[in-house]
Parts: C-alpha cells; structure tokens; sequence
C-alpha cells in the first residue's frame, strides 16, 4: 500500500506592516498631526488680530486659564453635563434594551421609533426643543401648562443645564439603548427561563444575570458616551449660547469663545489640551468605577 509524500506547507501570509502602512499613515495624518500643531500652538501667542505678535510663550495659555475663574466654571458645567447626561442615557438604555429584548407585535417598527432622535442634526434637535417644545409662547410645554392652569415657564431661561441636559440625553439615549441591546442578544434565554424555574423574580434576573452580563457592554457605552459628550457644543450654541451668564458654558465652548471671540487661538490650544486632560480622566474614573461595582454585584 503506498502512501501519498505529505503536503508541503506554504507560508502564504505576506508581509502584513506593508499592506497596514497606508491605513496607519493616514490614521496618524488624520489625529495625530491636528492634535500635534494644537500642542505646539498653546505654547504659543498667536491673535489673529495682531497676527504680526507671535513667539513663544512657554505655559503663559496655561496659566492664563488655570487663574481664569470662567475656566473652572466651565469645567464644572461640562462635568455636570457629562454626568447628568450619562446617568440617564445609560439607565434610561438600559431599561428600554431590556424593554425591547421581549417579543411583542411591532416590535421592529417600536425600535425604529425610539432610535431615530440618534440620527437628527445636534443643531436642528437643539432648534426643535427650542423653538417647538420649550418656547414660552409658542412651544409644546407652554401650551401644555396653559391647558392644565398653570403659568408657562421659560425653561431656557430659569433652568438653563437641565434643559440642555434633556435635549442631550433625548438625542444620546437610543445610542446607548442600540449598544446595550446588542449585547443583549448575546444572552441564552433558557438561562433565563432556568432562572424563573429556580424562583427568580424579574428584579432578581436583572440584577443578578442581565447586569454582569452586560459588563462589558455598559463599559463600552459609557466609554464612547463619554468621548462624546464632553465635546457636545452644537446643542449649547443653538440654545443657549452659554447663558444665561455662564450657566450652560462648558469647556468645548468656552474654546470656541476664545477662538472665535477674542481670537486667541494658543489661549484656545491651551484649553483643548485641557479638554483632552479631562476626557481622559473622566474616561478612567468612570470606567474603574463601573468596574468595581459590577465585581462586587458578581460576588
């Protein structure tokens, strides 16, 4: 009986960096470099009113922000922002995840409905609840109040950060509930049904098998929500414009003030790379908090 030579094994693979390298050139011209020039520019005076007036200023930007009391109010006003918003988006996900997992008729058509406010303008949806929902004239709310007796209010006006974190959390909501939904879909449901057999009820299995195992999952969103929301600026200058005063300026748009209003763009770069400091140690602060508490839900 004769046996066939074995077959020779070919490396196939061809030298990966190459095919990777025009993909990892223009990832790094594409943030790197505009990230890289706002560095160099803080460091910098550059007004685009004298524009003949440039040199170096060593941390000049950076202490003319760190002693700017509007600075530190603007980083309160973004971290009230980003936490507000990030409580109810991902609670508020989290249930209507859970909500749209069931099977119910019309299903497909409900889930629709509840993710589209994702794909509106941040400019129009801050235009829509301006002008159609919190208009003390003329919007939804107001007529509302004078159907039930009462006075319409000016919610722009009197509560300044709660509107703007509604507008936010209405538009940020089904991008976390899209998320956590698909990592629901990951769940066995028989392990649920086990559940039931076992005694459990519905806040047993929420608590105890739906949340650890959307671990992941919510650390994903809150990760992403976070990166985006503390640079939400469109909402803020269609609304309110940072007022009333300082009530709704964050740091995004404090930025812009600088940039745009006095035109002092390496004061500007000082506060971006301000802005990145504070994403990043919002971002780890979060991520080991949520961390630690669903390790101590799992024991």
């Amino acid at each position: 009986m004769t046996h066939s030579p074995p077959l020779r094994r070919y490396s196939l693979r061809p030298n990966t960096f190459w095919l990777l390298a025009p993909a990892i050139l223009l990832l790094v011209v594409w943030t790197q470099i505009p990230f890289v020039l706002t560095i160099y520019h803080s460091f910098r005076r550059f007004n685009l009113l004298n524009p003949e007036r440039q040199g170096f200023v060593g941390l000049e930007n950076f202490h003319s922000h760190l002693t700017d009391p509007i600075f530190w109010t603007a980083v309160q006003n973004t971290l009230v922002l980003v936490g507000s918003v990030l409580a109810i988006t991902v609670l508020l996900g989290l249930v209507l995840a859970v909500l749209f997992y069931q099977d119910f008729p019309g299903r497909a058509l409900a889930r629709t409905l509840v993710i589209s406010p994702f794909f509106v303008m941040p400019v129009v949806s801050a235009l829509i609840w301006k002008n159609m929902l919190m208009h003390p004239v003329y919007g939804l709310f107001a007529w509302v109040a004078q159907r039930l007796g009462q006075e319409p209010i000016d919610w722009l006006a009197i509560y300044p950060m709660q509107s703007i974190v509604l507008m936010v959390s209405w538009q940020w909501t089904p991008f976390a509930m899209l998320l956590i939904l698909t990592g629901l879909q990951s769940l066995s449901k028989e392990q649920l049904e086990a559940a039931k057999i076992d005694g459990a009820n519905a806040w047993q299995e929420f608590r105890y098998i739906i949340v650890p195992h959307l671990a992941q999952t919510l650390s994903v969103v809150v990760m992403l929500e976070t990166i985006f929301l503390l640079t939400i600026f469109a909402e803020i200058y269609a609304s309110t414009s940072g007022g009333p005063g300082l009530a709704t300026t964050t740091l995004p748009y404090l930025i812009y003030l600088k940039a745009f209003g006095e035109y002092r763009i390496g004061v500007a770069a000082a506060g971006a790379v301000f802005a990145v400091i504070l994403a990043n140690i919002v971002a780890i602060f979060v991520l080991r908090m949520i961390g630690r508490n669903l390790q101590g839900g799992r024991t």
